[in-house]
């Protein structure tokens, strides 16, 4: 009777390490891995848009590359964290690159997506191969406010109060007028929308305040690898000031769109995609 409890307890202890090393370690996003090319493509949505914004990306070059799709936590769907953050989430995609052994991917972020990958390029310099930035600027606020500092203890519960506090429906209106300023392709914003709805709403307000308080303007100096930086046609506009934000990113090639809004991918899709493909085949 001993023998077998103690056999019991052995097995029992192995079940559980089984258990504890089986499992795969969980990230702040939700991750799809399509094709099988040497070079890796890792691919960043922006603020509360889901992993499927990449879609026609992702099929025009998953032949040829490995694909890591994400959707981070909170947004479009995917299960909340208790506490997000925007430092949080370069963390983890830097952590995900380095324990998945991804060698020197290229990184391709939208909106706050490139802020990340600005970010993960200029914090972790020795990751990345390159990256391509999809109408991002170092530091949102400063387009308005040259002047603007980043508050060290950034408090972000008034805008978390404001924004749960609106009914559905409230929501989905500020959305609505939202959304068409960002996007000319009528058929895709009411799937952005809906992204919207579906993220949490408090990830949505924390991360939306604490973006707003990010500035990379400093940082991006330390970035090595070659860069594009594509910007949405309206910003041609801003062109001194936008490109005074980017004088500390040495070899970046900077091209506005010929047409189009926020969503680049979708309102100039043949110059979005001939800039990509030309930047991708340079040696």
């Amino acid at each position: 009777m001993k023998k077998f409890t103690f056999l019991l307890i052995i097995m029992l202890f192995f079940a559980a390490l089984c258990n504890i090393f089986g499992q795969e370690k969980s990230y702040s996003f939700e991750v799809k891995k399509t094709g099988k090319g040497k070079q890796s493509l890792i691919f960043i949505p922006g603020f509360a848009s889901s992993g499927d914004v990449w879609n026609e990306t992702v099929a025009k070059f998953e032949k040829n590359y490995t694909c890591y799709t994400l959707t981070m936590a909170g947004f479009a769907g995917i299960k909340p964290e208790t506490d997000a953050s925007f430092k949080n989430w370069e963390k983890e995609i830097a952590a995900f690159i380095k324990d998945t052994n991804i060698e020197k991917p290229i990184i391709i972020g939208h909106s706050m997506g490139g802020a990340l990958a600005l970010a993960i390029a200029a914090d972790y310099p020795e990751l990345p191969g390159k990256i391509i930035i999809v109408d991002t600027l170092p530091c949102l606020a400063a387009l308005s406010n040259p002047n603007f500092t980043s508050k060290e203890n950034n408090d972000c519960s008034a805008t978390v109060n404001k924004l749960t506090a609106m009914t559905d429906e409230q929501f989905r209106q500020m959305q609505t007028q939202s959304i068409p300023r960002l996007m000319a392709d009528t058929s895709m914003q009411e799937t952005v929308i809906n992204w919207s709805m579906k993220s949490d709403r408090k990830t949505f307000a924390s991360i939306y305040c604490d973006f707003s308080n990010t500035d990379l303007r400093e940082t991006i100096k330390n970035i090595h690898c070659p860069s594009l930086i594509l910007l949405e046609s309206y910003f041609v506009n801003f062109k001194p000031a936008i490109e005074a934000q980017y004088k500390n990113l040495k070899n970046a090639n900077m091209q506005y769109a010929s047409k189009g809004l926020h969503f680049i991918m979708y309102d100039d899709k043949e110059w979005y995609f001939n800039q990509l493909n030309n930047f991708l085949s340079a040696k």
